[in-house]
């Protein structure tokens, strides 16, 4: 029997009258301890839900706190309530009071402010035997309507969706995971792997027909064999995609994938018109949006009629075409368009403005330097006004004349998948551009869906997406993880690569930012001039007054390998001085970064090679 009633009697025997409000107050610091370090002396009645005095009861239906803000205030008003702790991520309502107290009262208070409640047999959390199993209160977030597993449904199957199903489902979630394609998303199958594997492969064939060693090296003319490197390109695509993917979800018997393509009923609804024909319904309790993103197509007159290529069509084809035309200027277009052209293509690029028009001035000029060297034709401010297909060529209509080719590339950016989710219907909200607009907690206008990816209004790189995917899953099963992209670097594989992270100049200056650059050549560059390939520059951007590193820009061969340490020096605070004060190995491309630094305070040529 529990002996601390007749204590607390005891005790206040012994009060004067002016503390005669103890007793309350240790009611409620009891009831507080017994939650927190749960107590082991308290009694649970037979009745369901009830512990001693209190009532635990399970709730379905909150979609945010204000909804467990507005459960708390319900259960306060009804009867023999005195405290009302509601836990919107554990869904559950902890009730104390007298002996007044009604379980299938407060259930029924509860659903008539619109949710659904059910009194609990015990609090699981609360005990001292389920702390010492190891659960926790976000084991219990795990759990959606009466007690059972969380429904998560997830549209989609690329890098934000398995991030999200993964983790989601080690956390105790039931997964539905639901793909209209194939599975595995852009990344694998038709984005970054067959796209680097191609590059990778143009690459070599480009250093076999002419390198900085042709005096010692003899050059030869390589044979390119489109059909057998395509064979291996999807050999390895295939084996990625089965070993990362299908074998993963095959295994996990939490995961449940719907082949078909999904769109919103209503708030808790999927519509799913499967594959294979008819329809299924999926109840959610969350839901993540990771659609992807598609190839946009410019409305240039005539396009639509030809048989242009997307990157798709381009990653998939088995010849190299003798001329290839490409219609954009950024990241997909100027990848594939040095691939082809070492592979044997005569390319063309017309750039509405410049190259990378969006990123410091002299990146775009690096690029176009390289490109030009290589005999790439770039066209800048230069628009397709029509596009026709005639006698087996794709005309061009430009303002300086006509341009011929066999082959058309459209690489103008790529549009979200949304169009036909019936996002109103579920009410989530998009930009302009059709993009799912996220917070960065990936949560979107509808507090229960998230949303994560090439779909949302965040930058389309497959590494932010996975991010992503794996905090939307932590934020839908009860935790609260958040993206931050201060320090995100991005990397275009072209030869010379294009790494870049944090603020640019120009971008500094738009927050207001006062800045202190220094641009670094690659002559000044140990590694590069071993390699005798001194192409490009590394430029940092500083604070002016904190001295404080806030961005670096980078064009040289291997940029990609370098730019992560600059993104940690950016999210580390460093200065230009701390930056150039570390230990970097002589003879790499990411010394560099300490030359560069260097030169805020010295004339890095008066030093000696790895002068420290």
């Amino acid at each position: 029997m529990d002996q601390r009633p007749s204590f607390k009697t005891a005790l206040a025997d012994t009060m004067t009258a002016a503390t005669g409000q103890v007793l309350p107050l240790l009611a409620r610091l009891r009831h507080a301890l017994g939650q927190r370090l749960g107590s082991e002396e308290s009694p649970v009645s037979s009745e369901p839900g009830r512990e001693g005095n209190s009532v635990v009861l399970q709730i379905a239906g909150m979609t945010c706190g204000s909804c467990a803000s507005h459960v708390q205030k319900v259960l306060l008003e009804a009867p023999g309530v005195h405290e009302a702790n509601v836990s919107y991520a554990e869904g559950t309502a902890r009730v104390s009071g007298d002996e007044a107290l009604d379980p299938a009262a407060l259930s029924a208070a509860v659903q008539a402010a619109g949710y659904q409640a059910v009194a609990a047999k015990r609090a699981r959390d609360s005990t001292p035997q389920n702390r010492r199993s190891g659960k926790t209160p976000d084991h219990e977030a795990k759990q959606g309507r009466r007690g059972a597993p969380l429904r998560v449904a997830i549209i989609g199957s690329g890098g934000a969706a398995m991030a999200a199903a993964l983790r989601a489902a080690e956390d105790g979630a039931r997964v539905t995971l639901i793909e209209r394609g194939t599975i595995g998303g852009t990344c694998v199958n038709v984005g970054c792997v067959p796209s680097k594997i191609m590059i990778r492969a143009a690459h070599i064939a480009h250093l076999r027909r002419e390198s900085p060693f042709d005096e010692g090296i003899a050059a030869t003319i390589p044979t390119i064999k489109r059909e057998k490197l395509l064979a291996q390109q999807q050999a390895r695509v295939d084996e990625l995609r089965h070993a990362k993917y299908e074998g993963i979800l095959e295994g996990n018997t939490a995961i449940a994938v719907l082949g078909g393509e999904a769109k919103f009923q209503d708030s808790h609804t999927l519509i799913v018109r499967l594959n294979e024909g008819g329809e299924s319904e999926i109840r959610f309790d969350r839901c993540l949006i990771a659609a992807g993103a598609s190839p946009a197509v410019p409305p240039i007159p005539g396009l639509k009629e030809t048989l242009y290529w997307t990157s798709t069509e381009a990653l998939a084809s088995d010849t190299i075409p003798a001329r290839l035309a490409v219609i954009g200027s950024s990241v997909v277009a100027v990848e594939l368009a040095q691939a082809f052209a070492r592979l044997g293509s005569k390319v063309t690029i017309l750039a509405r403005s410049t190259l990378f028009f969006r990123e410091d001035p002299a990146i775009g000029e690096a690029v176009t330097a390289a490109f030009r060297a290589e005999g790439v034709e770039v066209l800048e401010h230069t628009q397709a006004s029509n596009v026709a297909f005639v006698d087996g060529e794709f005309v061009l209509t430009t303002g300086d004349g006509e341009l011929r080719a066999d082959k058309l590339l459209i690489a103008t950016g790529r549009a979200p998948n949304t169009r036909g989710l019936a996002l109103e219907a579920g009410g989530v909200a998009v930009n302009p551009q059709g993009a799912i607009i996220v917070d960065k907690h990936m949560r979107t206008s509808a507090p229960h869906i998230y949303a994560a990816g090439d779909c949302t209004n965040q930058p389309q790189f497959v590494y932010v997406a996975a991010a992503a995917g794996t905090r939307a899953a932590i934020n839908m099963t009860g935790g609260d993880a958040a993206l931050d992209l201060t320090a995100m670097p991005a990397v275009v594989f072209t030869d010379p690569q294009v790494a870049t992270v944090g603020y640019s100049e120009a971008e500094a200056h738009h927050e207001g930012i006062e800045t202190d650059s220094r641009t670094l050549t690659l002559d000044n560059v140990p590694r590069a001039l071993a390699n005798f390939d001194t192409r490009g520059f590394i430029k940092l951007v500083t604070e002016v007054g904190s001295g404080r590193l806030i961005g670096v820009q980078a064009v040289a061969p291997d940029a990609g390998e370098l730019i992560q340490t600059a993104a940690l020096a950016i999210r580390a605070r460093m200065t230009a001085q701390e930056l150039a004060d570390q230990l970097f190995p002589y003879l790499t491309m990411v010394e560099g970064l300490k030359l560069a630094a260097q030169t805020f305070s010295k004339d890095v040529k008066q030093l000696s090679c790895c002068a420290g």
